[in-house]
Parts: structure tokens; C-alpha cells; sequence
């Protein structure tokens, strides 16, 4: 009899042992060291293709259209858009950006080049970027002070700003987004 309570015993603790261990789980083995930078890299990269593919999409006769007075053009959106990766990017990779500057006059065929450009700038300031300096202060926007953290949360959504927009402006002419065609 005792050896049967003895072998009940460590059987219910075998099993405790083991009910502890299944609810703890183990750490993943591909955990990031820097869960924020990788991801900004992934949005950065999907970013780059889609606004890429959508200022494609649009034909350059469409470039000057614009679905109210009182918006602007396309092609004044992608002029903001490389503006907006040339500024932001430089500033967090600490380096210049180009000093050509786009015109909401120039053709597709000058722009698409420099938008490629400054979504490359933004893929090589942001390639040996960590997590390790968000809460670090860089100037942003002339004098104003922004922590790299901000300034990611800033870039990141400029891109979905920017793709919105860009959307709209194919479908309002009777195209679809590069991220809504069927594959």
C-alpha cells in the first residue's frame, strides 16, 4: 500500500511539473533585439513598393489632376512625398539629402526617379538603425527637437497618409491600388 501512495505521489508530481512548465512559455527563438527599428524597416519596405507602384500606376497626363479646387495635385502629392523621406530620413540618418528639389510642374518621368531616390535615402538611414537611442533627440522640421522614437511614429504614418492618398486619387480615376489588385 505505501508503495502504491508512494508511486501515486511522485506521479502527481510529475504531472504538476509538467502542467507548470506547459503554462510557461519559452522565449521565442527568433525574439528582435530591436522590435521597433525591424519593423519601421518592414513598414519602410512595403511603403517604398506601394507609393512606388501607385505613382507608376497613375498616368503622367494625371499627374496635374487634383478632385477639388481646393485639393492638390498629384503630382504635388508625390513632390511631398520625396520632400517628406528627404527631410525626415536625413535627419535621422544624419546625413544630406539632395539638393534637387522637385517641382509640382515636373513630369513623371523627372519625378519617379526622385522618389525612388528618397525611399532609397529612408532604406539606408534606417538599415543600422536599434532600438537602443529612440529616447535620443534629433532636429527635425528646422529647430524642432523630436526623440528618434517620434520620429519613427511620425515617418510611419506619413506612409499610410501618403498611400491613402495616392488611392484615392487612382480610384477617383478609375484605377486600382497597387495593395487592392487581385494577384
Amino acid at each position: 500500500m505505501k508503495k502504491i501512495l508512494a508511486a501515486l505521489v511522485i506521479l502527481a508530481c510529475t504531472g504538476l511539473a509538467a502542467s507548470t512548465q506547459a503554462q510557461t512559455p519559452a522565449p521565442a527563438a527568433d525574439a528582435s533585439k530591436n522590435p521597433v527599428t525591424d519593423m519601421l524597416r518592414q513598414v519602410l519596405g512595403r511603403a517604398a513598393q506601394n507609393q512606388v507602384a501607385a505613382a507608376d500606376a497613375m498616368p503622367a497626363d494625371k499627374y496635374s489632376y487634383k478632385p477639388t479646387p481646393e485639393q492638390i495635385t498629384f503630382g504635388h502629392l508625390i513632390v511631398h512625398i520625396i520632400n517628406s523621406n528627404n527631410l525626415v530620413c536625413s535627419a535621422y540618418g544624419g546625413t544630406t539629402a539632395t539638393t534637387e528639389k522637385p517641382a509640382d510642374t515636373d513630369s513623371k518621368d523627372k519625378l519617379m526617379p526622385q522618389l525612388k531616390a528618397s525611399f532609397d535615402l529612408c532604406t539606408q538611414a534606417f538599415a543600422k538603425a536599434d532600438d537602443s537611442n529612440l529616447g535620443e533627440s534629433i532636429k527635425v522640421f528646422g529647430d524642432r527637437q523630436i526623440s528618434r522614437g517620434g520620429v519613427i511614429i511620425i515617418l510611419a504614418s506619413e506612409f499610410a497618409d501618403h498611400y491613402g492618398m495616392q488611392a484615392m486619387y487612382l480610384r477617383l480615376n478609375g484605377l486600382v491600388p497597387p495593395t487592392a489588385k487581385k494577384n
